[in-house]
């Protein structure tokens, strides 16, 4: 069965973002290696880009990475054909890769947000 074609965010804001969680967690990490005691967790959520997405069936579906397909159910008080902002978040430990957050928002009210994987 085929899926159907999605919205879907940039591989490379998807790239960008993850290079910047290397380059933050990686001088942290060289200098708790050196040391007994590790006071932060490595957790880092990095912005990946946001996008344009319509209400269709009172749903907004997209193509996420790694995930794949998803539809999410949006409250009544959100019509069809209704334009919505969905913004990608990508989770790291210590810059490497756990997980994904999608929030998606109308005029900047949040209607929800659904992670995948690690906690961001």
């Amino acid at each position: 069965m085929a899926t159907a074609a999605y919205p879907e965010f940039s591989a490379e804001a998807i790239a960008q973002a993850l290079e910047a969680a290397q380059r933050h967690s990686a001088p942290r990490l060289q200098a708790a290696s050196g040391q007994g005691l590790v006071f932060a967790d490595g957790a880092l959520k990095v912005s990946a880009q946001c996008i344009s997405v319509t209400v269709n069936n009172g749903q907004v579906c997209l193509n996420l990475p790694v995930v794949g397909s998803e539809c999410f159910s949006v409250p009544s008080w959100v019509p069809n054909g209704t334009a919505v902002q969905a913004c990608l978040d990508i989770c790291t430990k210590w810059g490497i890769p756990c997980g994904v957050e999608v929030t998606v928002s109308l005029a900047g009210q949040k209607i929800f947000t659904k992670g995948f994987g690690c906690s961001c």
